[in-house]
């Protein structure tokens, strides 16, 4: 006799049989194709309707019949796959490292600007007393006199206010330490927002799912998925596909011709925990920033500090342009004569540094610092309304799962905050059809005048899963008394 394949060679086999099949097999008909053993063709054709998104049906006969609707371009392998990891892995590397020097660039500009400007506007102002009390005494030659605009006004009143403020309301307005976040977390958390809150979502789906399929007795419907996932039903059959692959399950059919995903090896575990119940687990909602809404203000505050100094620089710079006559410096602006006097102990010609550093650069920043900020607000309330939706889906479906005959859209008001879509309307039509592409409801209309929805196939596909589990031998998942204990055996 010949002997048994390996697993690679035999799941290459039946790939290249599925190909050459222009309709659905079963599993006597690839044993009957390939000669290979019943029990490695039952392991493995899952496995390939997995990689090559397969759908299921069930015969007359009560036979499952595997079908590939979509070809066979693999989801796992191939150049097409290989480079789609690739790119994603390098966009995420490319992302965490951009994300990292951006946040370094950020701080120092933010800050840096803001300590900049207030160190200009400061040593601004104790010369503009300086000028002024000279100017009442001596007028020596050479001195230069500034006049003073609005501007200048504007900036001395609020200096001198904030320098003569008591020095206690200041320390009584900060928050405990313990309580104060860092600052640079804090300026990020308002750029950048949160870390995202579902981040490890498909490995909490994950254990949930197990859990669930584990506290009922190692099985799951098509239509229980949907109604645990919110998923629709093509989403849903393949993504039990891939619990078959991954979890040893299989297909398998009842009496009255249901699909049921059956995990025997799950069930044989030590920790008697169960998790019967069917409660869909909720995505958490995105936020825009875990910083005290003062704390954002005191940001957007710096911010717009460093764009009315960027702006202010660099209008006088292409207005006034660069001061060499001390007529010059007499008839302009009291910051801008002061900032080029101050630039001309380290440059021949400050007017590009005022132009460049004082001006496009920190305005060009301050901008940016408020549009991306902005521009994570829109796309996270788009987010956040697709996963008020996915939520919406999940507890409507487990609802009409709950009670599939005589289903009206009323029940499909939730109170949780993170179930409440915009349009309640929309979505809850959209759950009727989803679901009804599973099971084909019978409206009919009460006495009252409500539409009411009786999915009969779900009902039925809930009554012969019960059947099922009821039927089934658990008392081989007894593990029962340790016969041999490793620690034990050591001298």
């Amino acid at each position: 006799m010949k002997p048994v394949e390996n697993g690679n060679e035999a799941y290459k086999k039946i790939v290249l049989f599925l190909k050459r099949r222009s309709r659905g097999v079963t599993i006597a008909d690839l044993c009957a194709g390939t000669a290979l053993p019943l029990s490695l063709a039952r392991e493995l054709l899952p496995k390939a309707a997995d990689e090559y998104r397969g759908a299921l049906e069930v015969t007359g006969s009560g036979e499952i019949l595997y079908s590939f609707p979509h070809g066979f371009t693999s989801r796992y392998h191939g150049p097409g796959a290989i480079f789609k990891r690739f790119s994603s892995r390098l966009i995420e590397y490319l992302g965490i490292t951009g994300a990292f020097l951006f946040k370094i660039w950020i701080m120092v500009m933010l800050v840096g600007y803001f300590v900049l400007f207030l160190a200009i506007a400061i040593g601004s102002l104790f010369l503009s007393m300086a000028a002024q009390s000279n100017s009442k005494g001596n007028n020596r030659r050479g001195s230069v006199r500034f006049t003073a605009s609005p501007f200048s006004m504007l900036w001395r009143l609020w200096f001198y206010s904030e320098l003569t403020r008591p020095y206690k309301t200041h320390v009584n307005q900060k928050p405990p330490k313990k309580n104060r976040r860092a600052m640079h977390k804090a300026i990020f958390s308002f750029v950048f927002g949160e870390p995202d809150p579902n981040k490890n979502w498909k490995e909490r789906e994950h254990k949930a799912v197990i859990a669930y399929i584990q506290g009922n007795r190692g099985t799951i419907s098509l239509g229980e998925y949907m109604a645990f996932s919110g998923k629709n039903s093509a989403d849903a059959e393949e993504d039990l596909l891939s619990f078959c692959v991954l979890f040893h399950g299989s297909p398998e059919v009842t009496a009255e011709g249901t699909i049921v995903y059956y995990f025997d090896e799950l069930m044989l575990r030590a920790d008697k925990q169960k998790f019967a119940e069917l409660s869909p687990p909720v995505q958490r909602l995105k936020q825009f920033s875990g910083n005290p809404k003062t704390m954002n203000v005191w940001f957007i505050i710096i911010n717009a500090v460093n764009l009315i100094f960027g702006s202010y620089f660099i209008y006088h710079s292409l207005a006034t342009g660069l001061l060499v006559l001390e007529e010059q410096f007499q008839s302009a602006s009291y910051l801008y004569a002061y900032t080029q006097l101050l630039l001309y102990q380290i440059t021949a010609n400050p007017l590009p540094v005022i132009t460049m550093g004082l001006g496009l650069i920190p305005l060009l920043f301050s901008i940016l610092f408020w549009i991306i900020p902005a521009l994570r607000h829109f796309l996270e309330a788009r987010e956040n309304e697709k996963i008020l939706t996915k939520n919406f889906k999940r507890l409507g479906f487990s609802r009409i799962w709950a009670n599939p005959l005589n289903f009206g859209t009323d029940r499909l008001d939730f109170k949780i905050a993170e179930c409440r879509p915009k349009n309640t309307d929309a979505a809850g039509d959209r759950v009727i059809k989803e679901m009804g592409a599973h099971s084909t409801p019978e409206v009919t209309i009460s006495p009252e005048g409500k539409t009411l929805f009786s999915f009969v196939e779900l009902e039925r596909e809930k009554k012969a899963l019960q059947q099922y589990r009821q039927e089934i031998d658990s008392s081989r998942w007894q593990l029962g008394e340790t016969v041999f204990d490793s620690r034990q055996a050591l001298p």
